[in-house]
């Protein structure tokens, strides 16, 4: 089994701790289609409202990629297709763990990461010395 691979064990644990598909509207609400309906309008809507606010927060400060989630997590509890959508995105981000723990993986990270900030460092020295501290919008020629 090589890296990032899930061993059957764990996928059949995976597998079984996942909730089946379907809506997890109360009973009362899926006695009555009507009813059952105006449900889901209202959960897309207001799922599609927690996405949107994500989506605006990508380019600004705030948890963007966690609020659209969230939103993705309120159309899980009702539709089956955000529900695979959900479950996919579980798995990818657990093979991404388990490949993050691989030793070789992690060596070559922190490897990348020293020479990253090494480089860094350097421009970060060269600046200083050309220009001492003052900041790229107040240099003159």
């Amino acid at each position: 089994m090589g890296p990032g691979e899930i061993s059957p064990g764990e996928a059949a644990r995976l597998m079984k701790d996942e909730k089946p598909l379907g809506s997890r509207a109360p009973r009362f609400v899926k006695s009555s289609r009507a009813l059952h309906l105006g449900w889901q309008v209202g959960v897309f809507l207001l799922g599609l409202v927690v996405v949107v606010i994500g989506v605006i927060m990508l380019p600004l400060p705030g948890p963007g990629w966690l609020v659209i989630f969230a939103g993705m997590a309120i159309w899980g509890t009702e539709f089956v297709w955000a529900q695979l959508v959900l479950r996919w995105t579980k798995r990818k981000v657990t093979e991404a763990a388990q490949r993050a723990l691989d030793p070789r993986v992690r060596r070559r990270n922190i490897i990348l990461t020293s020479i990253g900030v090494a480089i860094c460092a350097v421009l970060l020295s060269v600046y200083v010395w050309q220009f001492g501290l003052a900041m790229p919008w107040t240099i003159s020629d």
